[in-house]
């Protein structure tokens, strides 16, 4: 049923659109054309403004069977660097990158699979409740265009999220996440002079988070400082210095503990270099910013049933799985729509040896056929009294 070479030519065509975070404005005007094409009701919200970006999150609606609740089929439009003119090759099935960018297959993959899954239903006249097809902005520099979605455009309760790799899988749990930015403040002075007249700020940052512990916390919780910004010269105490990190976990509670135990052992270590004659220096200030909450869906809710029995009527099989990273469906699930996470088959996003099978596509193709007829099936069968 599924046209593979018009998948494989629909790939190709989205990753030669260049849609880099803040910059989705053409391959969004692309999609746009398609879907409206196949009969979609289209909606922009205002994300654009709000993020500083030339495109919003555009929602558009198929009609269909009006006894059938509207289900949600989430992807992102954005790419993250490099993935200015992409080349996509493809070879023994797989596609590839030249090697001088991203491929785009995070997550142009899921956007191929949706339009050639809506153009099937549409081109057999397949049975087929409303669909929402929500696609974001901004959604590789930190789920913005989730963030700042119009949610009154947005009728669905559940739905899926096309973002993940293994086609295997349905993301039922993800951890919350808080990012959090340090400044210790020091005092400048000659390093060759007179370093006994400063306070380095470098030093103290150090000592503080040599004391933490990073990483793998525990089975849901890990903890990460990813830059560390500070002094101007060689011969120059340091008189500041900023950490940007993160804090996740499954846990809130413990989320909470690692964050507060961060800022106590900053704290702790300026207080304990206070010196009489310096003033307020040293000092540490410090901002938390939550980024995102926690995803846990029940493992008998329908969005995860659905997809079960779809793919056991396709002879596969869809387990629950639990991840460390964030998505759309994080946001999605905190405003009340239960959305499972699916996987495409993408491999190594964020690199330029990403690649993706174009048997995985057909596969996910498939599978979102099956699961919107077994979805139209039952509400029909509902609605008639069956």
């Amino acid at each position: 049923m599924v046209n593979r070479k018009r998948l494989a030519d629909t790939f190709k065509w989205l990753v030669a659109i260049d849609s880099v975070s803040r910059e989705e404005y053409e391959i969004s005007q692309a999609i746009q054309t398609v879907l409206a094409g196949m009969g979609a009701t289209i909606r922009v919200d205002d994300a654009a403004s709000r993020i500083g970006g030339n495109a919003g999150n555009v929602i558009a609606r198929f009609d269909g069977a009006p006894s059938v609740p509207p289900l949600m089929l989430n992807a992102h439009m954005d790419t993250v660097e490099p993935g200015r003119g992409v080349r996509a090759i493809f070879e023994d099935g797989v596609f590839r990158s030249d090697g001088k960018t991203i491929l785009g297959a995070d997550d142009k993959s899921a956007v191929a699979v949706i339009i050639e899954t809506m153009r099937i239903i549409r081109e057999r006249g397949l049975p087929c409740g409303p669909v929402e097809v929500v696609l974001t902005v901004c959604e590789e520099i930190g789920l913005m265009g989730a963030k700042h979605l119009d949610f009154s455009l947005i009728s669905a309760r559940y739905g899926y999220a096309l973002d993940a790799s293994n086609t295997e899988g349905i993301v039922t749990r993800a951890p919350a996440a808080n990012r959090f930015e340090i400044r210790v403040h020091g005092k400048a002075a000659h390093a060759g002079a007179a370093p006994e007249d400063g306070v380095n700020a470098i030093l103290l940052a150090s000592q503080a988070v040599a004391i933490l512990t990073l990483g793998r916390i525990d089975a849901e919780t890990t903890c990460n400082i990813g830059t560390i910004e500070g002094g101007t010269a060689t011969n120059i105490i340091p008189d500041r210095v900023t950490l940007r990190g993160e804090v996740r976990s499954h846990d809130t509670e413990k989320l909470k503990q690692i964050t507060d135990t961060i800022v106590s052992t900053f704290e702790r270590v300026i207080s304990a270099a206070a010196t009489p004659g310096r003033g307020a220096l040293p000092r540490v200030e410090w901002d938390i910013h939550p980024d995102f909450p926690a995803t846990r869906i029940d493992p008998g809710h329908p969005v995860v049933t659905l997809a079960q029995r779809a793919a056991k009527n396709l002879g596969r099989t869809i387990q629950p799985q639990s991840t460390g990273g964030g998505a759309d469906a994080n946001i999605f699930f905190d405003k009340g729509i239960v959305t499972g996470v699916l996987g495409t088959g993408m491999k190594d996003m964020h690199t330029v040896r990403e690649s993706v099978a174009l048997e995985d596509m057909v596969r996910m193709t498939e599978l979102m056929l099956e699961i919107l007829r077994l979805h139209t099936e039952q509400h029909l069968d509902k609605a008639s009294g069956e």
